[in-house]
Order: structure tokens, then sequence, then C-alpha cells
């Protein structure tokens, strides 16, 4: 700790043993320096995503923490997690307490997000610790999209002095209904934590940041509303194993027309109250020139991309439904440049190239078979229709790349 300038560490209040607190949640968690927690903690057990493994050095002195591992991507692996938890909190043994970061991400500490509830199932009392970085110039906090590791590491060593203060409150004991519901559990602690610091909640999660950066690697632009997606998906009351069906059903009309809707539509439509905060800023967030109307099927198309992503084919096919004017089954020069956009991220001059290639007879329209077919044809374009299941495994999804000319290869 002294070579990274931490002179000054200051610990508040008593670490409680494992017989008063089998766990430890710390918060909020926003940079990797947060591991001085662990070592003035006693070195506890850690639960630490299994990609941690794979660092330098410092994967070998997680792995001999005996660590509970999650894979993030895997919803069994999270499952398995759990139950790991509730067995080193409640076992007889002679296990290490247990240390967790329940946001399970880095933030700015502006805020504490949402807890996962992992560390709150077992029912046990827990020990909430809460972590301070005094200094003038903030060189720690290390996000999603801040300076990278390297950069951050640097900054602070160019200061002369840094200062850690690490402050243990007293043991959370739950409640019989804590003990039954971990989210309330976690919510109650969460809040405990944020009064010690002075700091609001956010209700902001994880998975969260995770879609959005999903989102950035599709290029796909922030105000798209994708958060939002997340929050009204219960009121919206669709079926995810089907929901182009349940979209196309339930808008026939609006595809029908140029889709064209106002607030008092959007409303309606989705059946939420006009008054509700939350769907105001997201109808805001799709009236990009103030004009008081959105293209609702736009927000179909994009709710299409992230209730059912593991294939552009069927989010292409959802737009081309969407924006099919007539229900005709065959789709406008100027439908087409929109459809594309909303599903592919694909430029007009594109659009127009692909349009006039697959409208060999200058009909004036195409069709969703004349396009898959002229598309299946031409090498450059077979990566509309492949699907990203590594991709999804490992958690990433790479935007649909820009298509090139005829005549020249895309490269690797």
């Amino acid at each position: 700790m002294r070579c990274y300038g931490c002179q000054w560490m200051t610990i508040k209040g008593r670490r409680a043993t494992r017989a008063e607190a089998p766990i430890l949640v710390v918060g909020p968690h926003s940079s990797f320096f947060d591991a001085f927690a662990v070592y003035w903690s006693g070195v506890p057990c850690l639960v630490n995503r299994i990609e941690n493994l794979q660092l330098p050095f410092f994967g070998k002195y997680i792995d001999y923490t005996q660590p509970v591992y999650v894979w993030r991507e895997d919803p069994n692996s999270r499952q398995n997690t759990i139950q790991e938890i509730k067995n080193r909190a409640t076992s007889k043994e002679d296990w290490p307490q247990i240390m967790i970061f329940p946001e399970g991400t880095c933030t700015n500490r502006s805020c504490l997000i949402t807890f996962k509830p992992g560390a709150f199932y077992p029912g046990v009392p827990v020990q909430p610790v809460i972590i301070r970085y005094n200094n003038r110039i903030d060189s720690f906090t290390w996000t999603w999209d801040g300076p990278g590791a390297l950069k951050m590491l640097w900054v602070t060593l160019c200061q002369f002095h840094n200062f850690c203060e690490l402050e243990y409150l007293p043991v959370y004991t739950p409640s019989e209904e804590e003990k039954q519901d971990a989210k309330l559990y976690a919510s109650n602690v969460r809040q405990v934590m944020a009064d010690a610091l002075g700091v609001p909640v956010a209700d902001y999660t994880y998975d969260d940041c995770r879609l959005m950066h999903k989102a950035k690697l599709r290029n796909l632009p922030y105000q798209t509303g994708l958060i939002e997606f997340q929050k009204l998906r219960q009121r919206l009351g669709l079926n995810l194993k089907n929901v182009e069906e349940e979209l196309l059903d339930q808008y026939a009309d609006i595809a029908i027309s140029d889709g064209q809707i106002t607030l008092p539509d959007f409303s309606r439509y989705l059946g939420i109250p006009e008054s509700e905060p939350a769907l105001v800023d997201l109808f805001k967030l799709y009236d990009k020139d103030n004009s008081n109307t959105i293209d609702f099927r736009e927000y179909l198309v994009g709710y299409c991309q992230y209730a059912k992503p593991a294939n552009n084919e069927d989010t292409l096919r959802c737009a081309f439904r969407l924006f099919d004017r007539g229900g005709k089954g065959r789709i406008l020069l100027r439908d087409l440049i929109k459809a594309l956009r909303v599903s592919l991220d694909m430029t007009q001059e594109e659009t127009e190239r692909i349009f006039k290639q697959t409208d060999q007879d200058n009909k004036g329209y195409i069709t969703y078979e004349d396009f898959e077919a002229h598309a299946k044809r031409k090498p450059e374009y077979a990566k509309i229709f492949l699907t990203y299941q590594e991709s999804i495994k490992n958690g990433t999804r790479p935007r649909t790349a820009h298509l090139p000319p005829p005549g020249k290869k895309k490269a690797d």
C-alpha cells in the first residue's frame, strides 16, 4: 500500500468476527484499488468473476483466498454461486469470512446502484464496509467509459499522497421478513451504507451497465432508451418468446401508417399513464427534433433488438414487417432506409445501393424474400444472417459493420 502512495490509511470501526457476521459487504465499488479492503479485512474469501483468474500475479493471489467464482453470462453459474455462498456462510467449519462487492461493477461513487442479492440469500448477519478516497483529485475511479487501468495507476502514482479510508459499520442483523426476501434485505443494507456515505441510491444495476456496453459495441447511441426498455418491460406485458408477433399484432395499425405518434398516442399504445415520468423521458429520447412526435416503429425495432438479441435476421424481419406500410409484404426505398438504419445501423447510401441491386426490375419496391435472397448471394452481405452465439456466450456482441462496396472484400 505504501508503494501506491497511501501513507494515510484510516480505519474506522471494528471488523466483526466470522461468528458475528459471516459476510462482509463492501461499497461503493469504484476501483481496483478497492483491494485495500481485502488486505485490511484479513484476506477473506472473495466472490469474484472467473475472468480475474487470467490477471497476471493478481489472479494467483485471488485464487489463494479460496474464492467463489462466478461466470456472469451463465445463469446456472449464478445459482451455483448463491448456493456456495449459503454453504460457506452457514457452515460449522472454519471458513474465512466472505467479502462481496454487491454492486457487481465499478461506479463513480456518486451513488449506490442496486445491490445484487447473492450476499443476502443466506439470511445471516452481514457487516457493511464502506470505502472512501479523500484525495482532492480523483485518480481512483475506474468505470466502464473512463480511463484504462494503467492510466489510472500512473496518475495515482504521480500524486505525492493518496488517502484511503475504510469504515466498518455495525453488524446488520436481518429481520424475519428480510430473511425471506433477499432483495428487501439488500435494499435495506444499501440504504444504511448510503446514509453513512451521504450519497443517494439509484435503481440501476450491473445488467443495465452490460446492456449499455453492448449498445456501444454495436455503435448504437446511448439515447436509444435501452435502460428504459428494461424498466418498462413488465408494464408492456409482452411475451418475450414471441416478441415480434406480439408487437406486430398489437401495433399493426401503426405499421400500416407512417408510424408518427404523439405522447398521448404513445401512452395509449403502451397502456401507461401519460403522467408517468419514465414514459415522458422515453418519449423525449426518441423525439430528437423536438417535434412532439416520434416514429413508434423505431421504438419497436429497438425493443426487438434487446428483448430477443440472438439473431440479426429476427430483428431485420421484424423491421421489415413494421415498415411495410400496406401490409402487402413489400417495402419502399424510403421505408427500407429507416428499417436498415434502426435494425443494422446502415447508412442511407448503403441502403440505396442494396435497394438498387435488389430491385432489378425497377418495381419501386422489394420484398423481404428478395432482400434475403440477394444478401445470401452476396458474400459481403452474408454477415447480416449470422447468429452471434459465441459472442452472446462471451457477453459481447460486435455491431454489424458497414458493408463494403461491391467487388471489395470486408477485412476480417
